[in-house]
């Protein structure tokens, strides 16, 4: 790894825990159309620059060290050994398949951990020396525990083509450098997530597929956080804070997963308004087998159809905006009051859904669904295992958030996203017509190449893995330019343009028709009626 692109990947996520503001949702084997294995990642954060990151395979000599650096902070941690083969890696994938995602909840302040690894090294170094998920939670757990860990408390998933895990993980404060942590594996035919606030309440103490820290309960003994016995001993409760904000702002999300794709999730709503009843499961059973299309769709949730639906009150405005922008709270007459936080968001720096299949040969085992800013608007991009670089447009380098670059993925989706969060009840339509068609024809150029895959070789494979990358890129910036170009034109002013198949309409003499004016929904209108409505009520003067 350059020096360059390192300090990119430590600047461009330095916010993501501090914002505190990920989501990643899983379905396990047998939860899927295909039998593949499912994460996804929200990488959210008010200054992420969205971009593939990737990392080629590499060789090392014996005595060989790795300098690690505090992804939050860009501060220098130390060094650890370098083993002597490092895996390849693009984005949140390896090359074998294996993903791995996070989403941070803190935890109690007083175990910010001290060490040597944090978190976002901890994912990327465990991407280059593990193969499977059971292998890669070895090599997670050795190293904060050889070295130290760094950060606050993490949720991680983490997923191969035949199991998926949840892993949380915290820190033991400056007297000791270690970690607690407890693994789960998602079961066969599940669905599961995390965002932002921890999972993991009571758990089996002998079960192979559940795997934690020898002191895991003891130490919270120690800490005086749980008095009670071993089986009742809940992770959650007694590392994490469910207070009104983790619990609304963070298990809402997870909730409106299970609730789109289960049945019964009505009774756990007391839960995560009031912490009453049970907590919200770990994983449930979905109605239906889910596809890549439903977990990207559910990555463009903003609470629809819920008691939670951003659309539904003021807030969404005139033209029934799902978005809020920040601060997250307010206070009025004394009181405190939230604005809804759903997992699409406006300030998401890049999102995937990772698509991992034992079944097929090794350079198509992992697909990795990229795309950059806000999921609901983005186009997901095809980048499988064997990609040995990000495409220009998303590459490292290719503008940041502070470089406006009319060729960058990130940019052109902000130039989209940003002209409908103004009125996007009118907007979105547009959108949704571009964006399905390039997922469409997306789709169908992935189901040639995985048809055609045991006609070719290996080689052959990575080299139309690649090609399929760079070319989607290029064509999804392109025309995410071009719809950026075109919402310009035709909402201009807070009119709308007449349109026909030939494009906008023209009169006779061919200046532009007179456009329509669209104005706001009847629910904005008897606000103002309510705000200031005897003073803009039409009334005609007597006649004198």
């Amino acid at each position: 790894m350059t020096k360059r692109i390192l300090l990119t990947l430590i600047a461009a996520v330095a916010t993501i825990s501090q914002a505190w503001a990920c989501t990643s949702l899983i379905a396990a084997k047998g939860a899927t159309a295909d039998g593949s294995v499912m994460i996804t990642y929200a990488a959210d954060s008010h200054t992420l620059y969205g971009e593939l990151y990737n990392q080629p395979a590499a060789d090392y000599p014996e005595g060989a060290m790795r300098k690690v650096y505090e992804w939050d902070t860009g501060k220098y941690l130390g060094e650890i050994p370098e083993v002597s083969h490092t895996y390849a890696t693009i984005g949140n994938m390896n090359e074998h398949g294996l993903a791995i995602t996070e989403s941070t909840w803190g935890g109690r302040d007083e175990l910010a951990g001290s060490g040597l690894i944090d978190y976002g090294s901890l994912i990327y170094i465990t991407l280059q020396r593990a193969k499977t998920a059971r292998e890669a939670i070895k090599v997670m757990t050795e190293l904060v525990a050889t070295y130290g860990y760094a950060s606050s408390g993490e949720s991680f998933s983490i997923a191969d083509g035949d199991e998926a895990w949840i892993m949380e993980l915290i820190g033991k404060g400056k007297a000791d450098k270690g970690a607690v942590w407890v693994a789960r594996r998602v079961p066969d035919g599940h669905i599961s997530g995390h965002a932002n606030h921890a999972r993991i309440h009571q758990f089996p103490l002998n079960d192979p597929e559940t795997l934690y820290s020898p002191d895991v309960i003891e130490f919270a003994r120690q800490q005086g956080y749980f008095e009670g016995k071993d089986k009742d001993f809940s992770f959650s409760l007694a590392y994490a804070l469910t207070d009104f904000s983790a619990l609304r702002g963070c298990d809402a999300r997870v909730w409106a997963f299970f609730n789109k794709h289960s049945q019964d999730m009505e009774k756990y709503l007391a839960w995560i308004d009031r912490a009453e009843g049970d907590p919200l499961p770990l994983w449930v059973k979905p109605t239906a087998p889910l596809t890549a299309a439903d977990m990207k769709w559910m990555m463009r949730d903003h609470f629809e159809g819920t008691p939670y639906d951003m659309t539904q009150d003021i807030g969404a405005g005139p033209f029934d905006v799902p978005y809020r922008w920040r601060p997250m709270s307010f206070e009025v007459d004394g009181k405190s009051y939230t604005n809804e936080r759903a997992i699409a968001t406006q300030q998401t720096g890049f999102s995937l859904v990772a698509q991992l299949r034992s079944n097929m040969p090794a350079p198509l085992r992992g697909l990795l669904w990229f795309g950059t800013d806000d999921a609901n608007t983005c186009v997901y991009l095809p980048i499988y295992c064997s990609v040995n670089h990000a495409p220009h447009e998303v590459a490292v380098g290719n503008g940041d958030i502070c470089t406006l670059s009319w060729d960058a993925n990130f940019w052109v989706n902000n130039y989209v996203a940003n002209q409908a969060y103004n009125r996007y009840s009118l907007m979105i339509p547009d959108i949704r017509r571009v964006q399905s068609q390039l997922e469409d024809a997306i789709l169908a150029d992935t189901e040639i190449l995985e048809a055609s895959a045991n006609s070719l070789t290996e080689e052959q494979m990575c080299a139309a893995a690649q090609s399929l990358a760079d070319k989607w890129a290029a064509k999804a910036t392109a025309d995410y330019k071009a719809l950026g170009d075109y919402l310009l034109v035709k909402y201009m002013d807070g009119n709308q343009k007449h349109e026909d198949e030939n494009g906008f309409k023209r009169t006779e003499t061919g200046i532009g028709q007179y456009p329509m004016f669209p104005g706001y929904n009847e629910r904005y209108y008897r606000s103002i009626v309510d705000d200031a409505g005897e003073r803009l009520q039409i009334v005609e003067p007597k006649k004198r």
